[in-house]
C-alpha cells in the first residue's frame, strides 16, 4: 500500500526497537534479544513481535507494520482527533497516532503490559498518549472519542464503545470470521452496520469480547490428517495470498462451518469446512481443489464445490465489498454487537 506523507513520517520518526527494549519472540517462537546482531534488522523486517507469552501463546505483541499501516490509514486520523485504543501492546500504535498529531488513551487488561507501554512511550517521548490498565470492554468513558481503534481479536463490538464515541466518529476492530479476525468498521445506527477495511489476525481477546455466540464459526482445527482429494483443482494458477482470503470471506459469510485447517506437511493454512466430529469435512486450498474426509465427505465436497462457484460467479467479489450488518449477542451479562447477516451490492450494471 502507498502510505500518506503523514503517515510514512509517523513510521520514519517513531523507533520501534524503543518498544521492544528486553527483546521478543519471532513468529516461528525463536528468540531475540537487544545484543544480538539480528535484534535491529528483524525490529524493522514486516512482521509480528511477541512480547509475552503464556507457555507458549502469544498474549500481546507489537503487530505487523503493514497491518498497522492499513488499519490507521483506513482510521484517518487528524491532529487534534482523540483515539481510544483497546489493546495497548507494546505501545508503538499509540506512539505511531500520536505522531500523527492525536491525543490518544490506549487501555490494556494485563497491567504488566499497560506499565511496559508507558515506560516505552515515555522513552520514545511520545507526547498525547495516556496508558490505563483496564476492561477494554467498558472503554474509558473519560472523553468522546473521534476514533476507536482495537488491537486485540474480538467475537464483536462492545455497546460502551459506542456510547463513548463523538458525533461522526467510528469503530475499527478485527473481528472474528472463518479463523481470521478481518478488521470491520462500523458506526452507531440502528441497525448497526460495518465494513471490511482488510484481512488480518490478531490474538484473541478473553472475557466477554471473545464469548462465543449463535454465529460463531468453529475455532481453528489444526491439522486434518485424513483428507484425500476429492475434485480436482479449479485454477491452473493457484489464487493469490489476497484473492484467496476473498473467497474465505464469503465462504465464512455462507456457511458457519467455515475455519481455518491446516493439512499434513503443509505450512500454509487453509479454509475448511468442518463437520461435527472436529475432524472431517472439507478443505479448499487455493487452487480451487477440495480435499474431504469423514463421514460426510460426499456431502462437504458438494458444499465446498457450491461455494467455490457461488463466489465465481458473482464476480469474485472481494471482501471489501461486504455490507455487514450487526446484533447483540455473546454474554447475556456483558453483550457485544456481532456480525449476524452479510450482503453484496447489486452488481453494476
Amino acid at each position: 500500500m502507498r502510505l500518506t506523507p503523514e503517515l510514512a513520517a509517523a513510521f520514519a520518526g517513531v523507533r520501534r526497537e524503543l518498544f521492544v527494549p528486553e527483546g521478543f519472540h519471532r513468529r516461528d517462537g525463536s528468540r531475540v534479544e537487544p545484543g544480538d546482531p539480528a535484534f535491529l534488522p528483524s525490529v524493522y523486517r514486516n512482521d509480528v513481535l511477541v512480547t509475552k507469552l503464556n507457555g507458549d501463546k502469544p498474549i500481546s505483541s507489537s503487530s505487523q507494520p503493514s497491518l498497522m499501516a492499513m488499519m490507521l490509514g483506513a482510521l484517518d486520523v487528524r491532529p487534534g482527533m482523540r483515539v481510544l485504543e483497546i489493546g495497548a501492546g507494546t505501545g508503538y500504535n499509540a506512539a505511531l497516532m500520536a505522531a500523527l498529531g492525536a491525543e490518544v488513551t490506549s487501555v490494556d487488561v494485563q497491567e504488566d503490559v499497560a506499565a511496559r507501554a508507558r515506560s516505552a512511550l515515555d522513552r520514545a517521548g511520545a507526547a498525547g498518549v495516556r496508558v490505563v490498565a483496564g476492561d477494554g470492554y467498558l472503554g474509558v468513558p473519560d472523553f468522546r472519542y473521534d476514533r476507536i481503534i482495537v488491537t486485540v481479536g474480538v467475537a464483536g463490538f462492545s455497546p460502551h464503545w459506542f456510547g463513548q464515541l463523538a458525533p461522526g466518529g467510528f469503530v475499527m476492530a478485527p473481528v472474528e470470521h472463518a479463523g481470521h479476525h478481518p478488521v470491520l468498521a462500523a458506526r452507531p445506527g440502528d441497525p448497526m452496520t460495518a465494513t471490511v477495511v482488510c484481512s488480518s489476525g490478531f490474538m484473541a481477546a478473553a472475557g466477554p469480547l471473545g464469548a462465543r455466540h449463535s454465529g460463531s464459526h468453529p475455532p481453528s482445527a489444526g491439522i486434518l490428517a485424513a483428507m484425500a482429494e476429492t475434485a480436482p483443482p479449479r485454477w491452473a494458477s493457484p489464487l493469490d495470498a489476497i484473492v484467496y482470503r476473498d473467497l474465505w470471506y464469503a465462504a465464512g459469510a455462507w456457511d458457519h462451518r467455515a475455519t481455518l485447517a491446516g493439512l499434513p506437511g503443509r505450512e500454509q493454512n487453509h479454509l475448511a469446512l468442518l463437520d461435527a466430529t472436529g475432524t472431517g469435512g472439507a478443505v479448499i486450498p487455493a487452487d480451487g481443489s477440495v480435499l474431504a474426509g469423514g463421514p460426510e465427505a460426499e456431502r462437504y465436497t458438494a458444499d465446498a464445490v457450491a461455494l467455490i462457484d457461488r463466489w465465481w460467479s458473482l464476480g469474485r467479489p472481494p471482501m471489501s465489498a461486504w455490507q455487514v450488518s450487526l446484533a447483540l449477542d455473546g454474554d447475556p451479562a456483558a453483550p457485544i454487537q456481532v456480525p449476524r447477516t452479510w450482503t453484496l451490492p447489486p452488481p453494476r450494471r
